[in-house]
Formats: C-alpha cells, sequence, structure tokens
C-alpha cells in the first residue's frame, strides 16, 4: 500500500500529469494485489470510470462557456453589472463580483470565469487607478462562484460517482455563491477608503440600468432556462447543457452575429482539449479508486477520524482540514474523485444529508482553485495579466477569509444549506 502511495506522490513533486499519475499508481496497485494478472482490468476500469450519461453534460457546459467568451456575451453582462453598482466606491470591483455571479448561471466553470474576466475587466479595473493585484485578486475570489452557483462541473462529478441527485446539489449551491457574492463585496466596501478605490464618473442612471438589461436580455435568460429546466424537473442536466449550447448558438450568431465558422471550429477544438483532460482524470482516478476500495483505505480512514473523535462537529473540521490541504496540492477533480468515496461514508456516518455533505466537499475544493500553490484560477490570472502570484495571493486574503466563513456556515448550519432544496424539490 505504500509503495502506491509513494508512487502517487513521487509524479506529483515531479510535476507529472495528474491524469497520468493516478494512472500509474493505479496500475502499480493493481500489480500489488494481483500480480500481471489483474492488469486486465485496468482498461475494464478505466472505461467504466467514463461510463455515466451525466458525464455528458461536462462538455456541453464547457462549449457553452466557450461560446460565452468568444461572441462578446460576457462584456454585454459586465456592462450591466456594472449600471447597476458602478457608481459606488469601487464600484468596478463589485460589478467583478455580480458580473461572475451573473456568468456562473452558465457555464459553472471557475478557469473560464478568470479567463474571461482576466482578459476583461482587470484591465478595465487597472485603467480606472485599481493596483494590478487587488484587480486579479477581485477577478480570482470572484471565479470560485462560477463552480458553485448552479451549474457546476464539480456537482455532476459529485451527483455522478455518489448517486446523489444533481439537481439537489444544483439547488444547495445557489445560496452559498450568493453568501460568497455579498461578502466579498463587503469586504471590498471595507477596503474601500483604506485602499482609495476608484469612484466611477458615472452617476446612478436607470436609463443606463434599462439599456444595460436590454442589450443583456437574452444572456440573461440562459440561467433561468437551464435551472428552471433542471428544478422544474422538465430535463436532465445533460438535456440542460445540450439546449444551453444550442440557445449560446442561436443568440451569438442570428442575434449578436458574433461568431463565424472559424471561430466555431476553434471553440469546438478547445472543448475537446478541455474535456479530455478532464476525462482522462476521471477514467485514471476510477482505477486508483477501485484499489482504494479493495484495500478498504475509505474504511480505514473513516475508523482514524472516529479514533480520534466522535463528536460530528469534530469529524467535520477534520474533514474540512483534509480538504482544503489537499486541495492546495492536487487538481480539484481529482482530489473529488479520489476523496468522494472516502468522506462520502464517513459524513453518512455521523448523519449528514448526502446533499448537504456534497455541497460541503464542492465548496472546500472550489476554495482550492484560489490557494497557492496549485490554485488553477490563480495561474490563469497570472499568465493573463502576467502579474506574480505572490502579490495576487497577499491581496486575496481577505477574500479567503470570508470565503471560508461561508464553508463553515454551509458544513455547520444544514437548515440553511438545505433550505432551497427543501424548497424547490421538497427534499
Amino acid at each position: 500500500m505504500f509503495a502506491v502511495i509513494a508512487i502517487f506522490f513521487f509524479f506529483i513533486l515531479i510535476g507529472l500529469p495528474i491524469g497520468v499519475t493516478l494512472g500509474v499508481a493505479g496500475v502499480a496497485g493493481l500489480l500489488q494485489i494481483g500480480g500481471e494478472n489483474f492488469l486486465t482490468m485496468a482498461p475494464k476500469r478505466f472505461f467504466e470510470g467514463l461510463d455515466l450519461f451525466t458525464f455528458m453534460a461536462m462538455p456541453f457546459f464547457i462549449l457553452a462557456g466557450e461560446i460565452m467568451n468568444r461572441s462578446g456575451i460576457t462584456q454585454k453582462l459586465a456592462a450591466f453589472a456594472d449600471a447597476l453598482i458602478g457608481y459606488t466606491r469601487g464600484g468596478l470591483a463589485h460589478s467583478n463580483m455580480i458580473a461572475s455571479v451573473l456568468f456562473a448561471g452558465m457555464t459553472g466553470a471557475a478557469v473560464a470565469d478568470s479567463a474571461a474576466f482576466g482578459n476583461t475587466l482587470v484591465p478595465a479595473m487597472v485603467k480606472e487607478g485599481y493596483s494590478r493585484p487587488f484587480s486579479c485578486a477581485v477577478t480570482v475570489a470572484g471565479s470560485i462562484i462560477g463552480p458553485t452557483i448552479p451549474p457546476s462541473n464539480l456537482m455532476v462529478i459529485y451527483g455522478s460517482l455518489m448517486g446523489v441527485s444533481i439537481a439537489g446539489l444544483f439547488a444547495a449551491g445557489i445560496l452559498p455563491g450568493l453568501l460568497i457574492c455579498l461578502l466579498c463585496m463587503a469586504v471590498i466596501a471595507a477596503l474601500g477608503r483604506r485602499l482609495n478605490l476608484p469612484k466611477s464618473k458615472e452617476r446612478f442612471s436607470l436609463l443606463r440600468i434599462l439599456w444595460a438589461f436590454k442589450t443583456s436580455f437574452l444572456a440573461l435568460l440562459m440561467p433561468g432556462i437551464i435551472l428552471g429546466g433542471i428544478l422544474g424537473g422538465i430535463v436532465t442536466p445533460t438535456e440542460a447543457a445540450a439546449i444551453a449550447v444550442f440557445y449560446a448558438l442561436l443568440i451569438s450568431t442570428l442575434v449578436y452575429r458574433a461568431l463565424t465558422f472559424a471561430d466555431i471550429l476553434e471553440m469546438l477544438v478547445r472543448t475537446a482539449r478541455i474535456t479530455g483532460i478532464v476525462f482522462l482524470i476521471i477514467a485514471s482516478a476510477s482505477i486508483l479508486s477501485w484499489w482504494m476500495t479493495f484495500m478498504q483505505i475509505p474504511q480505514k480512514i473513516a475508523e482514524f477520524f472516529l479514533f480520534l473523535s466522535s463528536d460530528p462537529r469534530v469529524i467535520i473540521a477534520l474533514i474540512l482540514g483534509l480538504l482544503l490541504a489537499i486541495g492546495m496540492f492536487m487538481d480539484i477533480n481529482a482530489a473529488l474523485i479520489i476523496l468522494a468515496p472516502v468522506l462520502a461514508p464517513l459524513t453518512a456516518t455521523i448523519g449528514m444529508d448526502p446533499v448537504h455533505a456534497g455541497i460541503m466537499i464542492v465548496l472546500a475544493l472550489n476554495i482550492s482553485l484560489m490557494t497557492p500553490p496549485v490554485g488553477a484560477c490563480l495561474f490563469v490570472l497570472s499568465s493573463i495579466t502576467g502579474e506574480r502570484i505572490e502579490r495576487i495571493s497577499v491581496s486575496l486574503i481577505p477574500f479567503l477569509i470570508v470565503e471560508v466563513l461561508v464553508l463553515i456556515l454551509v458544513a455547520y448550519w444544514d437548515k440553511m444549506t438545505l433550505w432551497i432544496p427543501r424548497i424547490l424539490l421538497g427534499m
């Protein structure tokens, strides 16, 4: 067992791609428990790890996000957010947060949010007089709203693997995502005078809000179509994702006339690359997960946690600490696939609702997207803007604190977490 774990961490340390690392460690585990005869199981596990219909939703949501970015819909959403609150001190930073909420209801991907606003809002904020590290920090902090407010690719993975209602997870993510937005805006307001954040020359204008709403109205309909269809039981998440792509293509080509055939081809190639990376991680991790199950590692970890304490509050704290620590060093998709089968039975043991446990795990890993040294959103903003990760990380500290506070609320206050799922889905 220790040899497999050593191989896994050695390949991570030398920088081998996480999908390859998981596959090699999984094959080493098969060799350990059954020799060469067990190697025939690797292709079977590799295929079965992806043989879930709901996984088809991910490439569709990724493609929908690509269309939104390329067609200029992202800028229209940002303009609407700026019209709502851009006239206040730190208004452009507030607009960044609101735009993240609007964009989240369409793509469910933090990296897409970071890339979109890193290319548009960060330069605009710097031009207005914000420091580059602070501009990047606001964008990174807002980007994790993407995979928290539905749709969320991470929720699709968790729900598919653990047999938990994806619609329930989607509904449970709405309130935490909005809380993150509001508390981050409170941080911006609190820092406004101390950092002398710029105040827009534009004054509040109802006409400007109505004009911005008119130009972005068709884009704003998209979250309603996705969520309304899923939560209303009209379509499955996979069908909603396909509808999202069709709708995004429809308004981008026929209404906004912002896409060419070359653009569509490029977006399809990029979607295939991103999907291929995620699916390689999922398939490879399924081999390692099978080995972990065979070795009864989930049971051993659960027994160890319960040995430390039988108090559910302490167990939850240990789970959160583990998730935040692992997320600092590992791709969150891989971390979710490896840890979900370990932690889900443990949360059931202490009486947590499966949806409550799922949203807690997903949110903890989402926060890892903005923590060094492996935070994906940090790397995206750093590569786009040229700002050093260390400087962005320092500016991120106040935002990170409030987002961890939201995580604690979600973990310990089940009535709040499950309030919307119970209203919409009768859970």
